[in-house]
């Protein structure tokens, strides 16, 4: 009998004395699985385009609550010192996916293009296994080489637009389709001129509070309301995608940031270096890693989120960029990120050359008007060909009033030296620069701000001249 033989014999007499469960092969004894790591967490950014962002309830507004911002803000951390570069759209958009400064990126005047040689968020994110797409207003998307998103339909795409008519079926779709972690900006074209959006008479004109550097007219005032009907609706839009994600599941794991963009389309606001053009908002909501109903005064300027996201996605941080992570303030480690924020603006495309620069710490700011010979003009509010109500009726007051013509005075004629003190003037409507008290600060913050200058390459007023690569 040969030896194989022998061997089951044995086994099946083993088996008749001892019972079954000795033939049955021993499972074999499984190394410990490591667990799965956790998915990287999605990302969803809510934009906003041309928001007074001190409008919403949640920063203090009084002219009407913003339940679904709101909530984002009881859900999240809210910041409360957040700056845009610029205060137009096409160069802080492309901030905002580069991680660069403007003049680093070359969008520096509005409309201008970025260097077609960049990399952005899309290249970042989606080499570590991201989907990367936006859906919306298409500022800064192109060239596709830079700025290589999927496009989702569902959201306005022309913020000149007449109608903002959305659907999130679009990124419905996407977000519970995606078997890869997602970054999907949703970029609203609201509360953007012309303010044909939403019910004005949702508001009482004369009821209304508004900005302490605004001149009080009713036409003013009747405008305002059309503004703040298309602010109601970008509350909306953030209520809609915040129901969709949430009924889908996909919250859980969603970093939600809302993004107000820059200042409004009225007098000092937008285009401006103003606080009322550069001071912005974000909303920050991302469960068991961002604490709830907080807030933040960590000085951040929009070329900050790029590094985040990365940083939030693992990877390391990108060399060259002039934005880092404040991803160690999302976790609650520590409420500083950067010392100085920095702004640029170019009048080119929207009015005559009028170079402007600013730096700013926790507390003070300085701007630099590189031309103060010339008068600052805007072609909507003071080109006849495109009348603009508004700014009309501010003139004609100043006419008879000193305080409106005080306010109508320092947007066109300006010194070369603004100096505040933001805490203490939030309206930015005390000069100091010429202040004893203050003139060694001036001189340190002039010296840093010239310094930024030199190493962005930043040639000053030369560099507001017209470009033959506009549109």
């Amino acid at each position: 009998m040969s030896r194989s033989k022998r061997v089951l014999i044995a086994r099946v007499f083993l088996c008749l004395f001892t019972g079954l469960s000795a033939c049955t092969p021993k499972a074999q004894s499984p190394q410990a699985a490591a667990p799965a790591p956790p998915r990287q967490p999605n990302i969803v950014i809510i934009m906003a385009d041309d928001l007074a962002s001190g409008e919403l309830s949640c920063y203090g507004g009084k002219n009407l609550q913003t339940p679904n911002i709101d909530a984002l803000a009881k859900e999240g951390l809210k910041f409360n010192k957040i700056y845009a570069s610029e205060a137009m759209c096409v160069p802080i958009r492309a901030s905002l996916f580069t991680g660069l400064y403007p003049v680093r990126h070359g969008s520096f005047q509005n409309h201008k293009p970025v260097q077609d040689n960049l990399k952005s968020i899309g290249h970042y994110l989606g080499d570590l296994g991201y989907r990367v797409a936006l859906t919306g207003k298409d500022h800064s998307t192109k060239p596709r080489t830079v700025f290589p998103f999927e496009i989702i339909d569902g959201f306005e795409v022309n913020c000149v637009a007449k109608t903002a008519d959305y659907s999130v079926d679009g990124i419905r779709n996407f977000v519970t389709s995606s078997q890869k972690p997602y970054c999907l900006f949703v970029m609203s074209t609201n509360p953007h001129a012309p303010w044909t959006v939403g019910d004005p008479s949702e508001f009482d004109h004369d009821k209304l509070t508004l900005p302490a550097h605004w001149v009080d007219t009713k036409q003013t005032r009747q405008q305002f309301t059309k503004y703040l009907a298309e602010v109601r609706q970008l509350d909306n839009e953030v209520g809609d995608v915040m129901k969709m994600l949430k009924a889908t599941g996909q919250d859980k794991n969603t970093m939600v940031i809302f993004l107000g963009e820059q200042g409004p389309q009225f007098p000092g606001g937008k285009w401006n270096l103003w606080d009322h053009g550069v001071k912005s908002s974000m909303i920050v909501r991302l469960p068991g890693k961002v604490k709830a109903g907080t807030q933040t005064n960590a000085l951040v300027q929009y070329e900050d989120i790029t590094p985040t996201l990365v940083a939030l996605a693992g990877g390391g941080a990108v060399p060259g960029l002039d934005g880092t992570s404040f991803l160690p303030v999302l976790e609650g480690k520590t409420q500083q990120h950067r010392q100085y924020a920095y702004g640029v603006h170019n009048n080119i495309p929207e009015g005559p050359s009028y170079p402007i620069r600013n730096i700013q710490d926790d507390r003070y700011k300085l701007i630099l008007n590189l031309t103060p010979a010339a008068n600052y003009h805007i072609k909507y509010m003071m080109n006849p060909k495109v009348p603009n109500p508004t700014w009309q009726t501010w003139q004609d007051r100043a006419k008879e009033d000193e305080r409106a013509k005080f306010l109508t005075n320092r947007i066109v004629h300006r010194p070369a030296v603004e100096f505040y003190d933001t805490q203490q003037d939030p309206a930015e409507l005390n000069n100091l620069a010429g202040n004893p008290a203050y003139a060694a600060k001036v001189k340190e913050l002039t010296a840093e701000l010239q310094k930024w200058m030199k190493q962005q390459g930043d040639e000053g007023a030369s560099m507001d001249r017209e470009h033959a690569k506009h549109q």
